[in-house]
């Protein structure tokens, strides 16, 4: 499937059954079907040289669990910074489409471009796939990216990249370029 999402497809560091099930017991749901099958065919890597997929691998730098879960850390912390201490308000985020109000207390974040853009899982217990969305680094404008993995990477490689990750993106190249564990433990020096 992913040689027709991807013209050319370097396999990095692939998940394996363990692999994913550790990950669904540490975040607590099943993880979507298609999102399982990129992590076992294309493994840890960049698409089109802006985007990294986090994937279950045993290298933490790039580890779905443990950047899921930093991720969301991070993010709180820069959202009690924005708020104004005079104010009882919660932030507000500007969501584009139908979504509901519950929307970013379902998020798991796994990936990020290059810009400091999220990606994340609408975890919606019940469903096979969970729609994907994008929360631009501004942290206030959350943009849809999809019904499932192949859905949002199709998009991002075509035009609707300016409504999946907004204004001043083009498309990007149909590309996966994969990591292996050493290059993955390089990656997380420099992030150190």
């Amino acid at each position: 499937m992913w040689e027709s999402v991807f013209r050319e497809l370097r396999p990095g560091l692939a998940s394996s059954e363990a692999d994913l099930a550790r990950a669904e017991a540490e975040l607590g749901f099943a993880l979507p079907a298609s999102y399982r099958s990129f992590a076992q065919s294309c493994g840890a890597g960049r698409i089109g040289g802006h985007l990294r997929i986090f994937t279950p691998v045993p290298v933490e730098a790039a580890d779905l669990s443990a950047r899921a879960h930093l991720i969301a850390h991070g993010i709180a912390l820069a959202l009690d910074g924005l708020r104004d201490e005079n104010s009882d308000e919660p932030h507000r985020f500007t969501i584009e489409g139908d979504a509901d109000a519950g929307l970013m207390e379902r998020a798991c974040f796994f990936g990020q471009t290059e810009r400091g853009d999220f990606l994340f899982f609408d975890v919606t217990p019940g469903f096979p796939e969970y729609d994907i969305w994008v929360l631009c680094a501004d942290l206030e404008t959350v943009h849809f990216g999809g019904a499932d993995l192949p859905a949002f990477l199709r998009g991002v490689q075509g035009l609707e990249i300016l409504h999946i990750l907004g204004e001043g993106e083009g498309p990007l190249p149909a590309t996966f370029e994969g990591d292996d564990a050493a290059a993955l433990e390089r990656l997380g020096a420099t992030a150190s």
